[in-house]
């Protein structure tokens, strides 16, 4: 269970966390919700996914004929005729054949926009320029009079480009325009010239509009104007005015914000365009989002088998009815485009696309709440993920953000699989991405900052495989001061004082360091935490700051192993030194204590206090090793014998004491439990004031005890003696120490 500091440490980790999470979310929305081309171009790639996963299904499908077809002057045609440009005469004879073949319109995806040279009359001026004399007979019409008088007979289009490279009024439109709403002008394209054919060609056509389509960010053709505007007239695209010429339309109908029907936002903005019929939505500026469907059914009729009757005849029930549109997929001419669909597409096959689709009634629509709802979502999601990060961490963190992302795309695509709706995955998606990536950092630094700063304030008090649990959890340690049960041990060196006399101070750093080492091993392998050297003497304690259930018994052994390395010590080294320890359990403070410049991890409290006096008692006893009572129950099952009870300097309870003689191994040994019983009965008979029988089994124990012991049943013996001499009016059992 965590304890409240470190609860409070997850909250500032946290907050911290979700602050930094926040202003990543604001700052991405800032940053991207707006006109970004980054989101733009990956929102575009997302959507042509979509169609090329599930592409539009074609009119001819749904409605059982294709309502357009494409003449193509494609690189069989140029090597059959000739290089472009063709004699107007050419092509005012396919344009003859396609209204044989009952061409419900006509429409050029090229523009004429000088007069033929192949004419004879321009010819023959070429030819008198250069001094030549040239009769021609009276009757001879000139190309481009042929083409004009082919485009005069009907329903056809001409086709025409605007630019903003030049500053060339474009002829004046052939349709009428009323308007429902707001005015046009405010919000439609606005381009500065064009590029038109020759002022008789124009003049003839039955209809006007412009095949260019305005360039992309990526150069890929998803969305075009269906309307535009130059020099203060509205201009209908191609496609749209093929289909008002094809079904005898007069003009168009646009409405926009403010109509009937139509939300008044306070924005000019165009909803959609009629044609004929059909009542095509359309984006704030007219921009139409085209829906491609590959025209698998479409015919393509190559443009020279038109000026061949035999072979023009077999074309007749792929034209008969549609509207035709007359178009280049060669190279050299120029008029490739990349579509969602295909890397390289003749732009007349886009013009297909937008007929087509308009004819089928399938429209992808872009709701007005669309970008807010994304915000929304992408707030809502962030949210979302900023909470699984913090509250099941970096990895899972990233699952849920896989997951989430999965969400929003799946809704996206199934918006626009199941209701032809685009709505945008990628703003939702980056945002999660971000925050994830921001958060996972932040988090992941003041996790990193926690750990280095434990491995710092640990690594002089714990062995190294503690400290890197300690670091890997540090929600185990509570900084700051903590109450905690402890187990603290203190040892000293017998006699150092006088033994450090006789030696000068290096040879006494030497031995310290040739001491503390072994013992600071011994410590350390038990999990024990080295609070503090003090000279000669070692501090430590167990169960702060990692948990350890059975730090008693891990201390008493640990006090054990100390005499076996002392021992171990002495036979290496040469020498007879002897240290007392004392152990003693019970509730102290332990935190990083000190001052704000310099702290360290400690442990204060009486518990702290009765350990020193019980370690400073070893030497009235003569024993190496003494702990309190508490101690002994959580340790019980080793080899112990219970020394006195003894009031210490300082405290008016007094504690019981026992020494430590091995483990479990020993305390099953015949020896011992003979020393146990002849012990027990002596300090039975001493507690009860039967001071003959004390000293009786004192002697007999004192003959069963090693050689460790010795110096205890004699310190009992007088005292025994003294107490026969001098009975005490009352007895309670209790040795009153003198000293510390």
């Amino acid at each position: 269970m965590k304890t409240a500091a470190t609860r409070r440490r997850d909250r500032r980790r946290a907050l911290q966390v979700g602050i930094a999470g926040v202003l990543t979310l604001i700052a991405f929305l800032v940053s991207f919700s707006g006109n970004s081309p980054l989101l733009e171009r990956l929102s575009g790639l997302v959507f042509d996914l979509y169609q090329n996963i599930k592409p539009r299904v074609e009119a001819a499908v749904t409605m059982g004929g294709a309502p357009v077809a494409i003449v193509d002057i494609d690189e069989a045609s140029i090597r059959e005729v000739g290089q472009w440009p063709w004699a107007r005469t050419e092509v005012a004879a396919i344009v003859d054949r396609l209204r044989e073949l009952g061409a419900l319109a006509i429409a050029f995806d090229v523009v004429f926009s000088e007069p033929d040279r192949t004419s004879l009359g321009t010819a023959a001026e070429t030819l008198t320029r250069a001094g030549a004399t040239v009769n021609l007979p009276a009757n001879v019409l000139d190309n481009d009079e042929v083409l004009a008088a082919s485009f005069g007979a009907g329903a056809v289009v001409a086709g025409f480009v605007l630019t903003n490279e030049n500053e060339t009024v474009p002829p004046p439109p052939k349709a009428g325009f009323a308007f429902a709403g707001t005015d046009p002008s405010g919000y439609l394209l606005d381009f500065q010239g064009s590029l038109a054919n020759i002022p008789m060609l124009n003049e003839a056509a039955g209809g006007f509009g412009f095949f260019s389509f305005p360039p992309s960010r990526d150069g890929i053709v998803r969305v075009v104007p269906l309307l535009a505007r130059s020099h203060g007239q509205n201009y209908p695209a191609l496609s749209v005015e093929a289909l008002r010429t094809a079904f005898g339309a007069s003009s168009f109908v646009v409405r926009g914000t403010g109509a009937s029907g139509e939300a008044d936002t306070g924005q000019p903005a165009m909803t959609a365009l009629k044609v004929g019929d059909f009542e095509v939505p359309t984006g704030p500026q007219g921009d139409f989002r085209i829906y491609f469907s590959g025209l698998k059914s479409m015919a393509r009729v190559s443009a020279a088998h038109l000026l061949d009757p035999a072979k023009a005849a077999q074309y007749a029930d792929g034209i008969s009815g549609r509207v035709v549109l007359v178009g280049t997929s060669a190279v050299g001419l120029r008029d490739l485009v990349s579509t969602p669909v295909s890397a390289s597409s003749p732009g007349v096959e886009v013009h297909a696309e937008i007929i087509d689709q308009i004819v089928s009634g399938v429209y992808l629509t872009r709701p007005d709440w669309a970008p807010g709802a994304e915000v929304a979502v992408a707030i809502l999601l962030t949210l979302i993920l900023l909470a699984a990060v913090l509250s099941f961490g970096p990895i899972l963190g990233a699952v849920a953000a896989l997951i989430i992302i999965a969400v929003a795309v799946g809704t996206s695509w199934f918006a626009f699989a199941n209701g032809h709706l685009v709505l945008d995955p990628i703003l939702p998606s980056l945002s999660v991405l971000s925050v994830y990536i921001v958060a996972t950092a932040v988090l992941l630094l003041l996790t990193d900052r926690e750990r280095t700063f434990v491995r710092r304030a640990f690594q002089q008090y714990l062995a190294p495989e503690m400290v890197e649990r300690l670091a890997e959890d540090p929600a185990t340690l509570s900084l700051g001061g903590e109450t905690r049960e402890i187990t603290i041990l203190f040892s000293d060196i017998r006699g150092f004082t006088s033994l450090s006399e006789k030696m000068d101070p290096q040879q006494i750093t030497g031995l310290l360091n040739r001491f503390l080492t072994p013992m600071t091993n011994v410590l350390l392998q038990s999990g024990a935490t080295i609070d503090k050297y003090i000279g000669d003497a070692i501090m430590c304690f167990w169960n702060a700051p990692l948990s350890s259930p059975d730090h008693p018994r891990r201390a008493c052994l640990a006090a054990i192993s100390m005499l076996k390395a002392l021992e171990e010590l002495n036979q290496r080294e040469g020498m007879k030194l002897k240290i007392g320890v004392g152990l003693n359990t019970g509730a102290c403070c332990v935190g990083n204590l000190g001052s704000e410049q310099r702290f360290s991890y400690s442990a204060i409290g009486d518990s702290v206090n009765v350990a020193a006096r019980v370690e400073g008692l070893t030497k009235q006893y003569g024993l190496p090793i003494l702990i309190t009572e508490l101690t002994s129950v959580h340790a019980s099952g080793l080899a112990q014998l219970e020394v006195d009870l003894v009031r210490v300097v300082g405290r008016a309870e007094p504690i019981a004491v026992f020494t430590l003689l091995g483990d479990e191994t020993y305390s099953v040994t015949p020896e011992f439990s003979s020393l146990f019983a002849a012990h027990s009965g002596m300090i039975a008979n001493y507690r009860s004031g039967a001071f003959a029988e004390a000293a009786k089994s004192a002697e007999k124990a004192r003959k069963l005890a090693p050689e460790s012991l010795q110096t205890l049943y004699e310190v009992y013996a007088k005292r025994i003696a003294a107490l026969s001499e001098n009975p005490p009016e009352s007895w309670d059992g209790v040795f009153m120490a003198q000293e510390k």
